[in-house]
């Protein structure tokens, strides 16, 4: 086993299953406070919710995902056996010229993240497989290199990846729910190859499951059950070995835990998650308005509930991380 697998122990639960915790939010998370609040939300409000979820709910998850900008106190606050992922990426994309062009943080490297505690480093990438080949092109490279970087140090690396269509603005749309699974599954199996050097694939699931029949009354169904299986079985074949975690994509607690165990049924290996707003997301407005007390309060309720159900749908959905241990 490499250095870098060795590492990964420090991220996945007893059972080898990764149950994360992702709160590397930062743009998207300021307005949420504050609309919560209905008032401009400053850093601090951003560094103490931080704080607040990772004290509060890593004693029930096997890592935490944090960003490097605010994170990092909360990083101090982690329950003692949590793993620590950082990001490393800007928080949105450059919307300067087409095609959602990534960017580091420009005071901060691999290294840099290892010494300040990282047991692994996350990347998020918005690709969009159709997408003139000129931008994937660069895309692709920019992967590369933070693989090679990662792998100099001995640092795992964890790719996250969003799919987009350049001419379809609503990824939750109808639309867009008959070409995802094109989208999602193609962009795996690029990036499941070798020469990125990616330990552990960050993906959406293939299919909107709002639009599977049986799984919404809200929608007319773009998949049928079968054909929903089939898509999680074409994307568990195309990862190619390597390890992938699902991440939540803001869906209800509810629906995400039934979304694990459908896939497991379907024949996904997937080897945990990387859950974010689904777990806390109903604890920004108590925090926001009532203050830190409301806050752990909905923590220590409704938001240790929502990671526990998580964890028993995990123990009954996904594979060991270490049954692809290189």
């Amino acid at each position: 086993m490499t250095i870098k697998w060795a590492a990964l122990e420090k991220l996945a639960n007893d059972e080898g299953i990764i149950a994360a915790l992702a709160i590397d939010q930062r743009g998207s998370l300021k307005k949420m406070l504050a609309k919560a609040a209905n008032k401009k939300a400053n850093e601090e409000d951003i560094v103490e919710f931080k704080k607040l979820i990772s004290s509060e709910l890593t004693p029930y998850a096997s890592a935490i995902l944090l960003d490097p900008e605010y994170g990092l106190p909360a990083a101090k606050k982690r329950a003692q056996n949590t793993g620590l992922l950082v990001a490393y990426e800007k928080t949105g994309y450059d919307t300067t010229e087409p095609g959602r062009m990534p960017d580091l943080l420009p005071d901060w490297s691999a290294t840099r993240l290892k010494e300040a505690g990282a047991d692994a480093v996350k990347f998020m990438l918005y690709y969009d497989v159709d997408e003139n080949n000129e931008i994937n092109k660069k895309k692709q490279v920019f992967v590369e290199r933070i693989g090679e970087e990662c792998e100099t140090i001995g640092l795992p690396f964890f790719l996250e990846l969003m799919s987009y269509d350049a001419q379809i603005v609503d990824t939750n749309s109808r639309e867009y729910a008959k070409v995802k699974p094109h989208k999602v599954n193609k962009m795996v199996a690029e990036f499941a190859k070798p020469r990125y050097r990616v330990d552990v694939l960050k993906v959406e699931v293939p299919v909107n499951m709002a639009y599977v029949e049986g799984f919404s009354t809200e929608h007319e169904p773009v998949y049928s059950q079968q054909e929903a299986a089939d898509f999680y079985k074409e994307q568990n074949a195309l990862t190619n070995g390597v390890p992938f975690i699902f991440l939540s994509a803001g869906v209800s607690a509810e629906l995400f835990q039934k979304t694990l165990l459908f896939a497991a049924k379907s024949g996904s290996s997937f080897n945990g998650v990387l859950c974010g707003r689904a777990t806390w997301r109903g604890g920004i407005t108590p925090f926001a308005k009532d203050g830190e007390e409301a806050g752990r309060e909905w923590l220590n309720t409704v938001g240790k509930n929502n990671i526990e159900a998580l964890n028993k749908a995990l123990k009954e959905s996904a594979t060991s991380l270490f049954t692809k241990a290189k």
